[in-house]
């Protein structure tokens, strides 16, 4: 991997609130506000704290999957001289632009994990609802994700995580925890970023991290709503 795919996306003030929002949530933890629900699936304090804080530093490293090579169409002009007047004529050259696709640790692959390991721990019957709301918040993600040039797919950060926390407590109000991260973090990962792969290459982005910037606010945020659904 080069610097190309090591990087922290956020700016200075965006990461000190994404860590100030894991530090407040990690002392509720630990003071055993939301600590003893989640013992019930295995998770103790240490690894709700290594869960997070993985998440939060693994978003700085993108593992490259593929890449993808497309025409960019590059206007330039030409001035062509008819007795004595000049005229300008528009050129479209084409060059030839590579994105490299790629999956965020801290965005994807940790919290996928995760969600694998919570499912495997759950009733037959709170899979199914975790899935229902899988889709209920993937059809959420893709209506408000879009695609921005030399970016990738911007989602705005609390729409995934709030769609999750509600159909949570709609479907699964005496156990919701599962059902937020779990449709939180699948349901923004397939709504935002696999459903819209065929536009990627259009973006001219030198990188597309799936679970990277522009979906990992929405990815680490679940986290949080789930862990203080805990405590409910």
């Amino acid at each position: 991997m080069s610097r190309k795919t090591i990087y922290f996306h956020h700016s200075f003030l965006a990461f000190a609130i994404l860590l100030l929002l894991l530090i407040t949530v990690l002392a509720l933890v630990f003071v055993g506000v939301v600590g003893v629900a989640f013992s019930n699936i295995g998770f103790t304090p240490a690894v709700i704290l290594l869960i997070l804080v993985g998440t939060l530093l693994g978003s700085a490293v993108n593992i490259p999957l593929f890449k993808l090579k497309t025409a960019v169409p590059i206007t330039r002009e030409e001035y062509v001289n008819h007795f004595g007047v000049f005229y300008r004529i528009p050129k479209v050259e084409y060059s030839q632009a590579i994105t490299i696709v790629a999956i965020n640790v801290g965005g994807a692959l940790i919290p996928t994990a995760v969600s694998i390991y919570l499912l495997s721990r759950a009733a037959p019957s709170m899979i199914l609802v975790s899935l229902v709301g899988v889709a209920v918040v993937a059809l959420v993600a893709r209506a408000v994700a879009r695609p921005v040039k030399g970016i990738g797919i911007v989602t705005p950060a609390f729409i995934p995580p709030i769609a999750a926390a509600v159909a949570a407590l709609v479907l699964a109000p005496s156990e919701p925890r599962t059902v937020a991260y779990v449709a939180g973090v699948l349901g923004t990962l397939i709504g935002a970023d696999l459903s819209n792969l065929g536009v990627i290459k259009k973006l001219g982005a030198p990188v597309a991290s799936i679970g990277g910037a522009g979906t990992f606010d929405g990815v680490f945020l679940s986290g949080i709503i789930a862990v203080l659904l805990a405590g409910i």
